[in-house]
């Protein structure tokens, strides 16, 4: 199980106001997370990866506890190996597309697989410069997954995905996210396109 209640204080437009998430969430779970933009979707995904500290609360992933602001407890991002997949990719601009999954793994093989989900495996030499947005994301996804995490963070992870690569990415992910036991969080300004994938849901701000 990991339970998350945490409170954080959010800067917007009109003016401040709180995030507060007070849930859990089942190990091996995937859920979307939605609500309107400014909510906090991507501090919310930041606050679990440990790359923002929330004023209160407490974050506990089986008996672990990875946050505690009274306890002064705060587990590093490098030791809560938790994969993220940012909004904007992330992406090293000097590095190949097989290199940015050697960064992350030796394992030939399991990097052969993921190239073939993301149907990359054509374009191993190419460096980002020279991929479209959507092959783009997909790396970005694949270099998250590299690391065999145990809980995977997406961050719109398929808005640069036409709607047949969008499918079939997706089918091919939920066999691998169940291979792997992931438990996953996904932020969605579409909450319909994870229909059939996700098992729960997270609304964040008012809708």
């Amino acid at each position: 199980m990991i339970t998350i209640n945490v409170e954080k204080k959010l800067k917007t437009y009109s003016g401040q106001q709180w995030l507060t998430i007070d849930h859990d969430f089942a190990v091996g779970s995937i859920t979307k997370v939605y609500g309107p933009s400014g909510a906090g979707k991507t501090t919310f995904l930041k606050i679990i990866a440990g790359l923002i500290s929330p004023e209160k609360g407490t974050i506990k992933v089986d008996d672990t506890v990875w946050f505690d602001a009274s306890a002064k407890i705060n587990v590093s991002p490098q030791k809560r190996m938790a994969g993220f997949v940012f909004q904007n990719y992330a992406l090293f601009p000097n590095m190949t597309v097989r290199e940015h999954l050697e960064y992350a793994t030796k394992d030939s093989a399991w990097i052969d697989r993921l190239l073939k989900i993301g149907k990359l495996e054509t374009l191993t030499t190419h460096k980002p410069e020279h991929l479209s947005g959507g092959q783009q994301q997909r790396l970005a996804i694949l270099r998250a997954l590299a690391i065999k995490p145990k809980l995977l963070l997406m961050d719109e992870p398929f808005s640069a995905l036409d709607h047949e690569m969008k499918i079939d990415l997706i089918a091919n992910l939920k066999i691998l996210f169940k291979d792997l036991g992931l438990t996953v969080f996904i932020v969605t300004h579409n909450p319909q396109e994870l229909d059939g994938l996700c098992d729960g849901e997270l609304r964040i701000g008012t809708i």
